[in-house]
């Protein structure tokens, strides 16, 4: 394990429509297993294909995990602004949440936990025309706050992923790298 690289990360991810949480917790979990010996994944969506609820969580640790369900996690992406208020309180104190800035209409009551806005549908629109790069917008702002994991590492995982399909890595990597730049004076 490199230095700077924490013991555990805990990440609770949500969002609506699905694929963007779950390929976001995916790449994270899939880079974690280089630098872990234990991670795990767990996704949970609503009975609807597409427009539904999702969440996913990722654990990776060197230590057993005892279970993939979190009730708190040190970390909460929240890619939908609606469910802010749904996600604070699973946030463990001493934690970070990453939260989609557009149509966020509530602040934090928390005090205890450092809450980041992110405009990340504004910054995949700027990428690639379309909001779709926003998940890795937000796990770019993440990685970037909490150096959880070595962003090197996601990137591997999203040449991996998206090999073959260069118009679709490019869009994606520019995804990642613009989260990680948007943070970076914080």
């Amino acid at each position: 394990m490199e230095q700077g690289v924490s013991a555990k990360g805990e990440v609770i991810m949500t969002g609506i429509g699905g694929g963007g949480v779950l390929t976001a917790g995916t790449l994270l979990a899939q880079a974690a297993t280089n630098e872990y010996k234990n991670v795990t994944w767990f996704p949970s969506y609503a009975i609807s294909k597409r427009g539904g609820f999702v969440e996913c969580t990722v654990v990776f640790s060197n230590d057993e995990i005892a279970s993939p369900l979190l009730s708190q996690a040190d970390g909460v992406i929240v890619a939908e602004a609606a469910q802010f208020k749904d996600f604070e309180g699973r946030v463990r104190p001493g934690g970070t949440m990453i939260v989609e800035k557009t149509g966020l209409e509530s602040k934090a009551e928390r005090k205890d936990i450092r809450v980041i806005e992110v405009p990340a549908i504004e910054a995949a629109i700027g990428i690639g025309g379309s909001s779709r790069g926003a998940n890795l917008v937000l796990l770019g702002a993440f990685v970037g706050v909490t150096q959880i994991i070595p962003p090197e590492l996601i990137k591997q995982q999203l040449k991996e992923a998206f090999a073959g399909k260069e118009k679709v890595l490019k869009g994606n990597l520019e995804a990642f790298d613009q989260g990680l730049n948007l943070v970076k004076k914080l």
